[in-house]
């Protein structure tokens, strides 16, 4: 694709370079020239070596491992665009960490997706692009335009390139997914069934009951984000244990600390398929049965209509 005489610019932080640059190939437009780097005492340090005094510019940063430290980066980018004129920044955040922390679950606790928001929106961000959203009213957290890309254009035609004539059935592996599995299930005409489990504590599920006839079908797992693998690996054996042919997984998020690769290798799971928000470890990169898909084409396609003041929703 080439990018139409738009006064736009592309910065990436170092979170995900990969994804960066192969938005950059489908816009036609180089990224623009910056310095990103740590002083001594590991100081984020940004210099924005391009000019974009009155450009529309987009930084695109996913806040994953080591979150802490891609957020600031995040934040002094932004910072440091909105002290050089910059007319419009967009933070362009693939994947949005803290998202899980999106309400008080007991007393004296944070709600660290709010607080994020606020930061963002205080160094200087005027519009916020993201990538399914852990919870939808994250939007509301921000004081400044959202836009939450959903990735069904990207999942839904490789689910029916890979299982064309099989008797598939959507799952979500909580009651929290139902409505993104619902709208899958929907969108390919087949049916849903629901895992049941309780969480004791964090990190850890019991897997409980599964709604909806899986006997002998092909499931397809769908979620936004994996993290320990935990609750997935849970799920998919629960689904083989009430006679599903085979078990699959389509995860927006590949957060995939500690052991989760080796998990879910170990694990019922057939293939799962992620992508590329979060720049793929070696681990998953040598997985035998982890897949991944690029959203480039979609967050560079959403980039360009904001530049052009075109509808989004179009998109889906």
């Amino acid at each position: 694709m080439t990018l139409s005489n738009v006064p736009m610019k592309l910065i990436a932080g170092n979170s995900n370079r990969p994804l960066a640059e192969a938005i950059s190939a489908y816009l036609g437009m180089p990224l623009a020239a910056a310095t990103i780097k740590r002083f001594s005492d590991m100081e984020v340090f940004v210099e924005i070596q391009d000019n974009v005094r009155g450009q529309d510019v987009f930084v695109l940063q996913s806040t994953s491992y080591p979150a802490n430290d891609n957020m600031m980066e995040l934040l002094i980018t932004i910072d440091a665009l909105r002290r050089g004129s910059a007319k419009r920044i967009t933070a362009v955040i693939p994947y949005y960490g803290y998202a899980r922390q999106d309400r008080k679950t007991g007393g004296r606790t944070p709600i660290s997706a709010k607080l994020v928001a606020n930061l963002i929106t205080a160094a200087g961000a005027d519009r916020v692009l993201a990538m399914e959203l852990h919870a939808g009213q994250i939007q509301g957290f921000f004081d400044v335009p959202v836009d939450n890309l959903n990735v069904a254009p990207i999942f839904i035609p490789d689910i029916e390139k890979k299982y064309t004539g099989q008797d598939i059935i959507m799952v979500s592996p909580d009651v929290g997914g139902v409505l993104r599995a619902r709208a899958f299930a929907k969108k390919l005409n087949v049916d849903l069934a629901i895992i049941d489990k309780r969480r004791e504590k964090a990190g850890v599920s019991e897997v409980m009951n599964v709604i909806g006839e899986v006997a002998g079908k092909v499931c397809i797992l769908v979620d936004d984000i994996v993290d320990s693998g935990g609750t997935l690996c849970n799920a998919a054996q629960a689904l083989k244990d009430n006679g599903a042919k085979s078990v699959n997984a389509y995860i927006v998020h590949g957060v995939l600390s500690g052991g989760a690769v080796a998990r879910i290798e170990n694990s019922a799971i057939e293939r799962m398929v992620i992508t590329d928000t979060i720049a793929a470890t070696e681990a998953v990169r040598l997985s035998k049965n982890i897949e991944q898909l690029s959203v480039a084409s979609l967050m560079g396609e959403a980039m360009l209509r904001i530049s052009e003041e075109r509808s989004i929703s179009e998109l889906f």
